[in-house]
């Protein structure tokens, strides 16, 4: 069995469409397309909402009600929501198909975003923002320049998770008359092509580990070494005198 998900895996017949039926790689950038739009929608919602809940510590019951969105069922929602939305959607458009798809792919990916991003703001030391108080800094100036770039290591974990998840879920747009690696597996177990269904999820989980590994390295290069704990001897040298002169380093640039 390995064998044939490794020639299926291979045949670069299976990467190129043909007979009216898209390939391996078109099927990746269809996927990858359902992926990103839902973790960027995610994004901008959750992330706003949880830096304020964050500073200012209101609304802290929105972040429990987003956590009761991981116990939804995903293919009963998408199933719900198509009956709901694709009846006000005629022609060649796959709207009525994409809409509640990403709606569930959204629902997935917010309450990870929103319960890190709240975390980070909420585990940032008061005497931190004591001492950017003490600074002259406002409240916008100390959340946009302190509590921000301090959270950026739960935030961006919220982000990798938020990610993950919604790549392997996003095989459901399958469920419907959709693309994306869902569909190797949908088409495999319908026509018991076990080497195609396996070999769709195994392009599925490669996608989610590169997909990681690629957020990792940007959060290697975004996340100052001083909060994400990488010191080189000399920095750590320098001690506990590191986060004062961050923070009269922001003031300055006020």
């Amino acid at each position: 069995m390995i064998a044939n998900v490794f020639h299926w895996l291979t045949n670069s017949a299976h990467w190129d469409d043909h007979n009216g039926s898209a390939g391996i790689a078109t099927q990746i950038r269809t996927h990858m397309s359902y992926s990103l739009l839902a973790v960027l929608i995610a994004l901008v919602i959750a992330l706003p909402l949880g830096l304020v809940i964050g500073h200012t510590g209101k609304g802290t019951a929105l972040v429990t009600a987003a956590n009761t969105l991981r116990a939804l069922p995903t293919v009963g929602v998408l199933v719900l929501l198509t009956v709901m939305i694709s009846p006000h959607f005629h022609g060649r458009t796959d709207l009525g198909y994409v809409l509640p798809t990403e709606i569930v792919l959204v629902f997935l990916a917010i309450p990870p975003i929103l319960s890190n991003t709240y975390a980070g703001v909420q585990n940032v030391g008061g005497a931190t923002r004591d001492a950017a108080a003490a600074m002259g800094m406002t409240g916008t100036q100390v959340l946009r320049q302190v509590e921000f770039p301090l959270s950026l290591p739960l935030i961006f974990s919220g982000l990798r998770s938020a990610t993950l998840q919604v790549i392997a879920t996003a095989t459901i747009a399958s469920y419907l008359p959709l693309g994306g690696l869902g569909r190797f597996i949908y088409d495999g177990l319908a026509q018991q092509d076990f080497p195609q269904m396996i070999g769709g999820g195994v392009l599925v989980a490669l996608l989610a580990l590169i997909t990681d590994l690629v957020l990792g390295l940007i959060q290697r290069n975004v996340v100052s070494r001083g909060i994400s704990g990488r010191f080189s001897s000399k920095t750590t040298a320098i001690g506990g005198a590191a986060s004062a002169d961050i923070i009269q380093a922001e003031v300055a640039t006020v």
